[in-house]
């Protein structure tokens, strides 16, 4: 009689518990990621249209007569084009790709196109890969995405070093969308790892510019290469929220809502202390961008608004119940919603006349605060204790040795670095 009484009971606190969930999953918005973050300014943000219609310049088989330009065009000149590489050229060992000269900008931008689900190569790319299959620099990242940098490296070495000694006060940027952006952000984190191959370019001249980036590398490798590689997200993107492998990913992709609900509810289960402890989980790499542009329980798209961030937890964790949450992952709604971004942003300085002075001054302000708030996320993945995480030297600057005594083995697991240096130089952050 006792357990019979005690069903219904069972079965109310069960009821109580889903209800719960649902009610904080259907209020969990976007915005809610982003909350605290710090308001981006024009200054930083600049690239991240510009660089978005690179992208779209790959879809192109012919610049000179584009079929599929963006209003304003892709602000690409095609003499300044070095090369274009498609799936030929590159055997489906990376996705197609632009080598860009952009003399406007002082840059030169390799930008990679994203996930074409016609080609076979493209999956094969995304399937070679199992949960802490491929380590490197003291971390776990994706072992096709990163042979597939490795590849990109190898083939474009030499033009690449031409360029950058040629052209000393250019930068050097490496962006991509989707699955490129995984390319890009692990072909950035290889060059900093093997600057000698490209002429000893300085650190600060590398940067890398992930859109609706994949996740690809380990909490403490998005960390550590936050100075250098930079992530743009729309809204809801589902894509950087996901944890599921991106190898699973794909292979349900015409059941995508289905899986997304189903890790929803899993992710729900585990607590964000167990998440960080794991150190074969891949997150979303570098420092955060988060366009937010809707707002819960309202139509429509209001003037977007950028925030940005080093975040160590809550670093897109949970999924987004959202109709929009596949679409805010194209590149053309990226594209247009950065561009509108940072029209706002232009105007809101033309509006309170800052002068040029204080422009410089503002940017070197922001400079400074960006290293501070580095810094401030190295140690608190150390406080996290999450896995190989290590606070940075107070003075900025750590030894190879003790780096390569955290490493699992950036010089012995990675292609690259297989022999190891036999001096020791200092590596700034």
């Amino acid at each position: 009689m006792s357990i019979l009484c005690g069903c219904p009971l069972i079965e109310c606190v069960y009821c109580l518990a889903c209800t719960r969930w649902a009610w904080k999953r259907c209020l969990h918005t976007a915005g809610h990621d982003s909350e605290t973050w710090g308001i981006a300014t024009a200054e930083e943000f600049e690239p991240v249209p510009r660089l978005c219609r690179y992208i779209l310049a790959v879809y192109e088989d012919d610049l000179r007569q584009p079929l599929w330009e963006p209003p304003g065009g892709y602000g690409i000149k095609p003499d300044w084009l070095i090369l274009k590489k498609t799936y030929e050229d590159t055997q489906g060992q990376a996705p197609p790709y632009i080598l860009y000269l952009d003399h406007d900008h002082a840059d030169i931008v390799l930008a990679f196109r994203g996930l074409n689900l016609a080609r076979e190569s493209d999956y094969a790319v995304l399937m070679d890969n199992k949960l802490g299959k491929k380590k490197f620099d003291g971390g776990y990242v994706h072992n096709g995405l990163l042979k597939a940098a490795e590849w990109v490296l190898d083939a474009e070495c030499e033009i690449l070093k031409d360029l950058v000694e040629k052209y000393p006060n250019y930068t050097l940027t490496f962006t991509g969308h989707s699955l490129g952006s995984g390319v890009a952000a692990l072909l950035t984190m290889v060059v900093v790892q093997n600057r000698d191959r490209l002429g000893n370019i300085d650190r600060k001249r590398v940067r890398g510019y992930a859109i609706a980036p994949a996740r690809c590398m380990s909490l403490n490798l998005a960390v550590r290469y936050a100075d250098v590689i930079n992530s743009v997200v729309l809204q809801d993107d589902f894509l950087p929220r996901t944890a599921t492998p991106l190898e699973d990913i794909f292979k349900s992709l015409f059941c995508l809502p289905c899986l997304l609900c189903i890790r929803c509810m899993r992710d729900t289960c585990i607590p964000e202390e167990k998440m960080l402890k794991d150190p074969r989980r891949l997150y979303a790499p570098g420092r955060l961008y988060h366009i937010v542009e809707r707002k819960p329980f309202r139509l429509g798209r209001f003037p977007p608004v950028v925030k940005t961030a080093v975040p160590v937890d809550g670093r897109f964790e949970h999924i987004v119940l959202s109709c929009n949450a596949t679409s805010d992952h194209a590149i053309i709604w990226i594209e247009r919603e950065a561009q509108r971004a940072l029209k706002l942003m232009l105007e809101k300085d033309q509006i309170m006349e800052i002068p040029p002075k204080q422009k410089m001054e503002r940017q070197e302000t922001l400079a400074k605060e960006h290293t501070e708030e580095y810094r401030a996320a190295l140690q608190r993945a150390v406080t996290l204790a999450v896995p190989h995480a290590y606070s940075p030297s107070i003075y900025g600057t750590f030894d190879e040795k003790d780096e390569e005594e955290r490493s699992y083995g950036s010089s012995g697991e990675s292609s690259f670095g297989s022999a190891k240096k036999s001096k020791t130089f200092v590596v700034r952050f």
